[in-house]
């Protein structure tokens, strides 16, 4: 196999960014973080990118940013609305294996106390409920692996990757 990346998906508050740190350090692998490459692109937090441009165009970025990744031996942590870029989870999916970092409902929701602040993509009168039922199936739908973490540590979810992954 030409890439070897392992790109993690989900929820956000679902451990992407954390156990992805971890999983590089373990394995290692680079680490990406495709948040940050959106903040470094237009020097603006994401939370004032989706206030000052609208969520359309957050969603815009944020999928070019996820073509344009490149790397190999790298642990990828996207962006939880990076699923509604078919392009760039194309692109990833050819990088590698991609992880659904699967959490429960109600996990979430005690972790995402302020999620405007957090910058989630999410849409006027929409509840974090309807964001986790709109989300879910796409992350189903791109998700090689589905590793379940709501109740583990992050060392426990990144031994389930290694396993699942068979790095």
């Amino acid at each position: 196999m030409e890439h070897e990346n392992l790109t993690l998906i989900g929820m956000p508050a679902s451990g992407k960014s954390t156990v992805g740190v971890i999983l590089a350090k373990v394995i290692g692998y680079d680490f990406i973080d495709t948040d940050l490459l959106i903040q470094n692109r237009t020097g603006k937090k994401l939370r004032d990118i989706i206030a000052s441009e609208g969520i359309d165009r957050f969603l815009e970025i944020e999928n070019e940013v996820c073509r344009e990744v490149t790397g190999n031996r790298c642990v990828i942590a996207t962006g939880g609305s990076a699923v509604y870029g078919a392009e760039g989870m194309e692109h990833l999916k050819s990088l590698g294996k991609v992880i659904y970092l699967e959490t429960a409902f109600h996990v979430l929701e005690r972790r995402l106390r302020n999620i405007r602040r957090r910058g989630v993509v999410i849409r006027e009168g929409q509840t974090l409920l309807d964001l986790y039922a709109e989300r879910s199936p796409l992350y189903l739908k791109y998700a090689d692996i589905v590793i379940h973490e709501s109740y583990g540590d992050s060392e426990s979810v990144v031994q389930k990757i290694i396993e699942a992954a068979g790095v």
